[in-house]
């Protein structure tokens, strides 16, 4: 798959993404990387930030948050095309909500995990 291809996957997961939703996402930026870090290979997303929900009145002159979608894991870890597209979709979720302040239980129990 190519880069544009992906790309097209994240940006068709983001529009699926309720504006009102997408508005909230303040000083934060998404992110196409190839590869994970070497410590978690196998990671598909990450958030890299201060959450929503521990910004308090102080929070201010910060570089952004980034949420960072991994194109070669993700791309390994899929069989097919529509496993790509499946899996960029709940990727992309699981890390804004992490943007939101909800963690990983409360994602597996809604299953974007």
């Amino acid at each position: 798959m190519t880069d544009d291809e992906f790309e097209g996957h994240v940006n068709d997961a983001l529009d699926s993404i309720p504006a009102e939703l997408l508005d909230l996402l303040d000083n934060c930026v998404i992110v196409i990387e190839d590869e994970a870090p070497e410590h978690d290979p196998d990671l598909l997303g990450e958030y890299d930030g201060t959450p929503l929900t521990e910004r308090g009145f102080q929070y201010g002159g910060v570089l952004p948050d980034r949420i960072i979608i991994y194109k070669n894991p993700t791309l390994r870890y899929c069989r097919s095309h529509a496993e790509v597209v499946e899996e960029v979709g709940i990727t992309v979720v699981h890390e804004i909500a992490h943007f939101f302040g909800i963690d990983d239980d409360r994602l597996h129990e809604l299953g974007y995990a």
